[in-house]
């Protein structure tokens, strides 16, 4: 009895593993974007949680406004990471619903 239990535990281990490495491919083929500064500078990541581009917009390339382009970018980076991390939760969740996983996202 046991035994069958054991093995039944990791078949659906198994299953799981197969699920997850699933999502995490179609995470990669998805994108999010997020902007800063209304707009002047707009970047896009994937849910892999990898920068993919950074945009400015010309009119806020002033050699005297180069520390706030900055933050404008690292403002931009930021949000669009935490939208491919809530992505990426989302879809393990969907998946993990129900199993006990500690740390899993």
């Amino acid at each position: 009895m046991i035994k069958g239990g054991m093995g039944n535990i990791v078949k659906q281990f198994q299953k799981l593993q197969a699920q997850l490495a699933k999502v995490q491919e179609e995470l990669a083929q998805k994108e999010v974007e997020a902007s800063a500064g209304g707009g002047m500078v707009t970047v896009r990541v994937n849910g892999r949680q990898e920068l993919l581009s950074v945009k400015i917009d010309p009119e806020v390339v002033d050699p005297g406004e180069v520390e706030m382009l900055e933050d404008l970018v690292a403002a931009a980076v930021n949000e669009a990471m935490n939208r491919a991390r809530d992505l990426a939760a989302e879809q393990m969740g969907k998946i993990t619903q129900g199993y006990p996983i500690p740390g899993l996202m």
